[in-house]
């Protein structure tokens, strides 16, 4: 497989997932660029086909510059992943608006604005991928996380409508929904486990660790292989699926 001349484009892409998702492109040739809030973490990891555009999904004016000097800098988006999000558990009951509307403009708006601003230029050519970083939680309702869950269903929703739209055209779209993944999510989410909880940390590892069949973290490398498969030369039939990647999950 080569993705030599492609352009992808991956929000989030300086850390966890999204930083394994653009090194692997890069690795098949693609150039990729990589978007995150804070400029500092994708200096870091620039260079080998990685650059840096500053963005925050959750701001429009933001996404529409950030993809439009993108586009300007290497041609159009072939490769669409919007990955940027935030994983946080809260009961329904506790939820204020400001939770809500965070956690929707990062995780559901953020996704269609980076879809809607790729797709403009993805239009314009003969092959197209779009993939999207749901969840195990975009698939059934995650305990104590009923918000965190409705955001990822919706882009779960979100990618099968855009397949639908785009039946017979040289695009597809698919969601990935893997489970716990090792990244620098799982910290934050021991803090807020204990915090909720009062489990000690081992306690609240294993929470996690325990949630997953296979009884350990995923890999970032595993996500981005399959993302890797949705770019590979046979996987036009694949199109409006979202595909688990959670060690048994049923």
């Amino acid at each position: 497989m080569t993705l030599n001349g492609k352009h992808a484009l991956v929000t989030g892409g300086g850390t966890g997932i999204g930083l394994a998702i653009a090194q692997a492109l890069a690795a098949q040739g693609a150039q990729v660029t990589i978007t995150g809030r804070r400029a500092e973490v994708l200096e870091q990891v620039a260079g080998n086909g990685l650059h840096a555009v500053q963005m925050d999904v959750a701001n429009e004016d933001s996404v529409v510059s950030g993809v439009a000097k993108a586009i300007e800098a290497r041609g159009p988006v072939q490769i669409c992943v919007p990955n940027a999000g935030i994983a946080e558990g809260r009961a329904l009951h506790k939820t204020d608006m400001e939770f809500w509307r965070t956690m929707m403009a990062i995780n559901v708006d953020g996704c269609f604005l980076t879809i809607r601003e790729c797709l403009n230029s993805m239009h314009g050519t003969d092959w197209g991928r779009v993939i999207a970083i749901s969840s195990i939680a975009g698939l059934k309702g995650l305990k104590g996380a009923s918000c965190y869950s409705a955001s990822k269903h919706a882009m779960i929703g979100m990618i099968k409508a855009l397949a639908a739209d785009h039946l017979g055209k040289p695009y597809t779209f698919n969601a990935l929904c893997p489970a716990y993944v090792d990244t620098n999510i799982v910290p934050q989410n021991l803090a807020s486990i204990m915090k909720r909880t009062g489990m000690s940390e081992k306690e609240a590892m294993q929470v996690m660790v325990g949630a997953n069949p296979h009884g350990r973290l995923i890999a970032p490398e595993e996500v981005a292989e399959a993302a890797l498969f949705l770019c590979g030369p046979n996987s036009g039939s694949v199109n409006g699926q979202a595909i688990q990647i959670s060690g048994g999950e049923m």
